[in-house]
C-alpha cells in the first residue's frame, strides 16, 4: 500500500474554525436575492395605474395665454350701472335678479331674492354725487371693474370702493358675478396714535 499512515486518519483533530460571517454567508445571500426578486415583482406588476402623460409632438401648447382684451362692451356698462341702481340701492330687486350671476344669486330663487336678503354689499346710493368706473381688465367674456363711490357733501356718508366683475352669459347678457369693497389702507394723520381711514 501507500505510505499513508492510515491510523493518523483517525486521529482526533482540531476543527478550522471559519469567521461566523462566512457561515451566514449562504443566508444573507439567499435573502438579498429574495428581496432583489420581490422587488422586481413589486414593481413591475404591481403599479395597476395607467399612465395619463400625454406625448409631446412638436412643439407644446401653451394654454396660460391671456385673452385678447378688448374694449368694454356697451352693454357691460349699461349692465354695471343699473346693478347699482337695482341691487346695491335695494330698488326694483326683481330687475336685480335679472343681472346676478351665478356667484351672486348663490343658489336663490327669485322669491328668497325678493325678501332684500342678498349677496350683494348695499351702499346708498340716493347720497352717491358721482360714481367714476375704471376698467381693471375686459375680455370678449368677462370684465372686472373698479367703482368709486363718491357721496355728495354733507350726507355723512363714506365714498368707498367697488370692484365688480361681470360674465357674459350663453345669451350674450352681461350679468354682475361678484361686488366688493375693495379694502381701503389706513393712512396715519401725522398725529401720535391718530389713523385715518
Amino acid at each position: 500500500m501507500s505510505d499513508v499512515n492510515l491510523e493518523s486518519i483517525f486521529e482526533h483533530r482540531e476543527k478550522i474554525r471559519k469567521p461566523r460571517w462566512r457561515k451566514a454567508l449562504p443566508w444573507l445571500t439567499g435573502a438579498v436575492l429574495v428581496a432583489g426578486v420581490l422587488v422586481f415583482v413589486g414593481v413591475k406588476w404591481g403599479n395597476t395605474g395607467h399612465t395619463t402623460a400625454t406625448p409631446l409632438h412638436g412643439k407644446a401648447l401653451d394654454v396660460s395665454k391671456v385673452p385678447k382684451t378688448i374694449k368694454l362692451a356697451p352693454g357691460a356698462e349699461k349692465t354695471a350701472r343699473d346693478f347699482i341702481r337695482t341691487a346695491v340701492a335695494r330698488k326694483d330687486l326683481r330687475r336685480a335678479y335679472e343681472l346676478a350671476g351665478p356667484q351672486i344669486r348663490q343658489g336663490q330663487t327669485l322669491e328668497e331674492w325678493m325678501t332684500g336678503d342678498i349677496a350683494v354689499v348695499p351702499y346708498p346710493v340716493y347720497a352717491l354725487d358721482f360714481a367714476p368706473m375704471k376698467i381693471d381688465y375686459s375680455y370678449k367674456n368677462e370684465a372686472l371693474i373698479e367703482i368709486a363711490m363718491l357721496p355728495k357733501q354733507g350726507s355723512h356718508v363714506k365714498p368707498t370702493m367697488f370692484m365688480m366683475s361681470l360674465i357674459r352669459d350663453k345669451r350674450g347678457d352681461w350679468l354682475v358675478n361678484s361686488w366688493v369693497p375693495r379694502a381701503a389702507a389706513l393712512v396715519h394723520s401725522g398725529s401720535a396714535g391718530a389713523v385715518n381711514s
